[in-house]
């Protein structure tokens, strides 16, 4: 059974490599088999792999934040799962043929879905809607701030507000991808950079915006910081500059800004399993019915390990990079 592991943190394409190992086994008491189709490389499985997150505290260690998978052998135990079921898997080492995890793990999705997009359900829907929903209290028509807005957090921003009434600025570090965002939905997309308050103020007629969600750190949140009204909250989730997020003095005392942190992990640990449950169920039927969506660029086989982290980490990508451990997709 092939498997991807890294033994040291590093470069992602230097450190990972395929090996055969083991097959899983049988499933045990509570258990299931599931045969990953697919399982997208995600930044923060890069920045696990360059220890620049939370992550593996022994090595050699396995990873992939996100996988989706046909249940393949089910435990004593397990009604709520058959052979053939389509599952995402929660825990993070889905950069494998095969894994054997709790049933409570693995959640049910549509079967008439498109596999890749179900494969990134896990991670990117569930922290846009939390960002969204749990730190400002938002009525239909209020705005939110956000960089990295071509992410695939950021396409999920942009699709949820939208649903929810709430209108978007989206920044980006390049004009190329202004109409692709307003296509998306998005209201206004700026070009990250100097006098960005100013701006933004233009953009949006003046009107107060409360709440901005950080993918980036350092001097990109200071920025942001000047385009909040008083009282405003940023939401930091992401750390692709690898630099402390920034905030002067004058944002915290003057203007009353508040900076906190968003990890998926700690939103789920408000949550009930039920809850969890059904919120995936939802975005999956969302990912489905194409009312979210994220844009592939390539996928990979599992053997091409370097060539899919390289190709993950690369600058100006429009697209997720995903591995496919049991061979392509329909």
């Amino acid at each position: 059974m092939k498997v991807v592991e890294f033994a040291r943190f590093g470069v992602p394409r230097e450190v990972c490599r395929c090996i055969e190992v083991a097959d899983v086994g049988a499933p045990g008491d509570d258990e299931v088999v599931v045969e990953i189709e697919a399982s997208p490389i995600n930044p923060a499985d890069l920045l696990t792999i360059e220890g620049r997150y939370p992550g593996p505290s022994e090595l050699p260690a396995r990873l992939g934040i996100e996988g989706v998978g046909r249940v393949a052998a089910v435990g004593g135990g397990v009604t709520a799962l058959a052979v053939g079921d389509r599952v995402i898997s929660l825990p993070r080492a889905n950069w494998a043929e095969r894994i054997r995890i709790k049933a409570a793990h693995a959640i049910k999705v549509p079967e008439d879905g498109d596999v890749l997009l179900l494969a990134m359900v896990k991670a990117n829907p569930p922290s846009a809607l939390m960002m969204l929903r749990d730190y400002v209290e938002l009525k239909p028509g209020d705005w939110v701030l956000q960089n990295a807005g071509n992410s695939a957090v950021g396409g999920h921003v942009i699709r949820l507000a939208k649903a929810r009434g709430l209108r978007s600025v989206n920044l980006v570090r390049r004009a190329s991808l202004i109409d692709r965002l307003k296509a998306d939905g998005a209201d206004t997309v700026v070009v990250d950079g100097e006098d960005l308050g100013a701006r933004v103020a233009a953009e949006c007629g003046g009107a107060e915006i409360r709440l901005a969600l950080d993918a980036i750190g350092g001097e990109a949140t200071l920025r942001l910081a000047d385009c909040l009204a008083d009282g405003g909250t940023i939401v930091n989730y992401g750390y692709l500059s690898g630099r402390p997020c920034m905030l002067s003095p004058d944002h915290a005392i003057v203007h009353g800004l508040t900076l906190t942190g968003f990890w998926l992990r700690r939103g789920f640990e408000k949550m009930s399993q039920a809850e969890i449950r059904e919120m995936y169920q939802e975005l999956s039927r969302m990912l489905s019915d194409g009312s979210l969506r994220v844009p592939v660029e390539a996928t990979y086989g599992i053997e091409d390990i370097a060539e899919a982290v390289a190709h993950a980490g690369r600058e100006g990508r429009d697209g997720k990079i995903l591995l496919t451990p049991n061979g392509p997709v329909a």
